[in-house]
């Protein structure tokens, strides 16, 4: 079922009269702005809006699809864009390769008087997307602000995601030096958190691009000026995730390699401690094999023989043990 929320200024000031079937009116009036939010969308009513507002078909059909990729795209009329908020289940799963991170898909489109963005999850604050724009100045830097907010709110999502990541990658390195190392827990750990950045710099890395895109082709010109520099401050901070994400990345793999050199370290170790006790197993073994055989030697059937061959042996025992102790061999 298809639910509509949205929010109208008029020369700067929030009005209250918003209506799903007047938006063309209102983004054709002088000094309006508008938001139009329509979550879960039905096919034909998006495209009869579509239709109404002269949408490409293409956009809009990016917008209800279910897997696509992280861009914008300029139009003549309007420009669209797909962006993926990331939040971090709380609390996160322990121990299992279910994900940490959940993934919402947001698509919108930015006309010169407003933007209708579709979304197919509820879980995105969209509330907190008209506090951003509040505390820009609302209407007075025009639909650019409103479009800043949304992003600013995508961008710190991914923040809280690979600050997640990199906290657990963290445990992971503390879990390999550990005395007592879990089984299957660390290469558990080890696939979801690789699992994870993998997804999460999939939809964090083009950023870059949407973010170019939408500040150096704005239709609100007269306030380009103004919002270049938050525009420039918000690029900064994709910048910084997606290095983050790189480092996190070569960290992983550190992590992944590091426990198979433990692992072959540890299995090395039993072999050389199996083998230093065969070894010293092997010369009991030599002389009761020897005193068994059925041949004349001295000492036979007497107590004498008995002692003498437990006394070599104990004797030769000790002296391998003693030999492997001192080369670490046991």
């Amino acid at each position: 079922m298809t639910h509509v929320r949205g929010r109208i200024w008029r020369d700067g000031k929030p009005q209250d009269d918003f209506e799903f079937s007047s938006i063309s009116e209102c983004l054709d009036a002088e000094g309006t702005l508008v938001w139009c939010d329509i979550y879960d969308p039905d096919h034909a009513i998006l495209k009869e809006l579509a239709e109404e507002l002269q949408l490409n078909s293409w956009a809009v059909e990016d917008a209800l699809a279910d897997a696509e990729r992280t861009k914008a795209v300029v139009y003549k009329t309007h420009t669209f864009f797909t962006v993926y908020e990331v939040t971090v289940k709380n609390p996160p799963p322990a121990d299992t390769a279910e994900s940490t991170l959940q993934i919402h898909r947001i698509s919108g489109f930015i006309l010169p008087r407003g933007l209708i963005t579709v979304r197919l999850s509820p879980e995105f604050d969209i509330d907190a997307v008209s506090r951003r724009f509040d505390e820009l100045g609302g209407q007075e830097h025009g639909v650019g602000s409103l479009v800043h907010g949304l992003l600013d709110v995508v961008v710190d999502g991914h923040f809280d995601a690979v600050q997640c990541l990199d906290d657990g990658i963290e445990s992971l390195e503390d879990d390999l030096f550990a005395d007592q190392v879990p089984r299957g827990g660390l290469q558990r750990n080890t696939f979801r958190l690789r699992k994870d950045l993998v997804a999460l710099r999939r939809v964090v890395l083009p950023m870059r691009e949407v973010v170019t895109v939408i500040q150096h082709r704005r239709m609100d010109a007269k306030t380009a000026v103004e919002l270049d520099p938050v525009y420039a401050d918000l690029y900064d901070h994709v910048l910084r995730v997606s290095e983050w994400t790189e480092s996190l990345r070569d960290m992983v793999t550190t992590v992944f390699e590091t426990n198979l050199s433990l692992q072959d370290a540890r299995l090395n170790i039993v072999m050389k401690k199996l083998t230093g006790w065969a070894a010293i197993i092997a010369v009991p073994t030599a002389i009761t094999g020897f005193y068994g055989q059925n041949v004349l030697y001295p000492g036979i059937e007497t107590v004498g023989g008995f002692v003498t061959s437990t006394a070599i042996i104990a004797v030769l025992v000790i002296v391998l043990f003693v030999m492997f102790k001192k080369r670490d061999w046991l």
